[in-house]
């Protein structure tokens, strides 16, 4: 890149593909290294946080970027597949600096930062963090009304000092459209301090999520820092199964106590899975199928299933019972699949259309069986009934799959990756890849 390159702030950096010279994508940035200096020096930024396509977190140097354009960054193609470890003297952009409080040299007075910028040096390959966007005010209300301005690096202090009660609205800002498999990578990543930042700065929902999608370590750590009130809410968010796998990891003492502070019916879901042998289908269940009456059309189904917040594989059948409709149920009459309700007039009753055949899993059903049952079948999920006939939840193969892969397996996808070639392609003619060490 040549002199006068325009200045970005990193906000805009988060999340954007990068390629290698023949136009390939080989990841997508989520942070970036920087090495804070002595005295009012701006910080050098030494690379990119990559998360190549593995969904391994790797370190691109600077120097084998070799531009940085709208919505995308160019690299020489030559990647080191390391796994990116940070060391003492690094910060990461994203996840430590921004929401810091910090002071003006000039007056004192305390700020926030929302942003920085960085700029290449000129006829130079480094580039330095030079601006800092900041919010006056201590956060809160004032946080949003009071002045914002850009200044230079030097006219702030106290990126160096420790920080106790750092905000994460920023942060979250750059990573709002994550999914939230993405965003627990990002939660994982950070030190456990920016972690519990995070997670209190996410609205119950979100964080519900999240920590669907974290290793069970992570979400133990999580939930015991969050207040107890609070985590009683995330864990009425949480589907049900989700709930009950991670408060079974808890203390019992602590999970009565939580239970105790939920509401007694999401409370009364989640006893019940409990109640269950953890490799069973019982065990393994959602209470909150899509459960229909006898007397339902498939116009009736079709609205259920076009619910924003179910899963596909929820969505994929619904089951007719008789009243009451919510788990245990009446007695269990059958499954309707997704295709044979788009393939119906609206008005048809599901109960004409129910596939009766196909058997459903005791709550005692064994894990290897339940892998056969969804294989032979060529189901996403299966019914779940009590010796009464009452329906009581559905098996998902996501759930499965969760208990057949390895325990940590979640840590391993976030931490590991399979065998990657290392140069995804050559270097273009005249620009070698620069000889700068391996990371980490």
């Amino acid at each position: 890149m040549v002199a006068g390159t325009p200045r970005i702030f990193v906000s805009h950096l988060a999340g954007v593909p990068v390629f290698d010279p023949y136009g390939d994508q080989v990841g997508r940035v989520r942070d970036l290294v920087a090495m804070l200096r002595v005295g009012r020096r701006p910080p050098r930024l030494l690379g990119l946080v990559v998360e190549v396509l593995s969904r391994r977190r790797i370190f691109l140097p600077m120097t084998r970027v070799t531009g940085v354009e709208t919505g995308q960054v160019i690299t020489t193609g030559v990647l080191n597949m390391r796994r990116f470890e940070q060391r003492p003297t690094e910060r990461l952009v994203l996840g430590e600096l921004l929401d810091r409080r910090v002071r003006l040299v000039e007056t004192g007075e305390e700020v926030t930062v929302l942003d920085v910028a960085i700029q290449q040096l000129p006829a130079r390959r480094d580039w330095e963090i030079d601006k800092v966007f900041v919010r006056k005010g201590k956060g809160g209300a004032l946080r949003r009304k009071g002045e914002a301005l850009t200044v230079e690096w030097s006219a702030v202090t106290g990126f160096s000092l420790e920080e106790h009660g750092q905000g994460a609205e920023s942060l979250l800002a750059t990573f709002e459209r994550l999914r939230p498999a993405d965003l627990a990578n990002v939660l994982h990543h950070l030190s456990p301090k920016r972690r519990a930042e995070v997670a209190a700065a996410l609205d119950d929902d979100r964080l519900a999520d999240v920590l669907e999608e974290l290793p069970d370590d992570d979400q133990v750590e999580i939930l015991g820092k969050l207040k107890e009130e609070r985590a009683a809410d995330v864990l009425e968010a949480m589907d049900p199964d989700d709930a009950a796998d991670l408060l079974s990891d808890l203390p019992e003492a602590d999970k009565e106590r939580l239970l105790a502070l939920m509401r007694p019916d999401e409370a009364a879901d989640v006893r019940r899975l409990l109640s269950y042998e953890e490799r069973t289908a019982g065990g393994l269940m959602t209470t909150e199928p899509l459960v229909l009456r006898p007397d339902a059309t498939v116009a009736d189904a079709l609205a259920r299933v076009r619910q924003q917040d179910l899963s596909p594989a929820l969505a994929a059948q619904v089951y007719v019972c008789r009243p009451p409709d919510e788990t245990p149920t009446g007695k269990y009459l059958g499954t309707v699949h997704f295709q044979r309700l788009l393939r119906e007039p609206p008005f048809t009753l599901v109960s004409s259309l129910v596939d009766s055949d196909l058997p459903p899993l005791a709550p005692d059903t064994a894990l290897p069986a339940m892998t056969s049952y969804l294989a032979a079948y060529n189901m996403v999920a299966a019914p779940v009934v009590d010796e009464t006939g009452s329906l009581l939840g559905a098996v998902t193969v996501d759930d499965v799959l969760d208990h057949l892969l390895p325990e940590d397996w979640r840590e391993t996808e976030f931490e590991e990756a399979p065998h990657v070639e290392a140069t995804p392609g050559k270097p273009p003619a005249g620009k070698p890849a620069a000889g700068e060490p391996a990371h980490g």
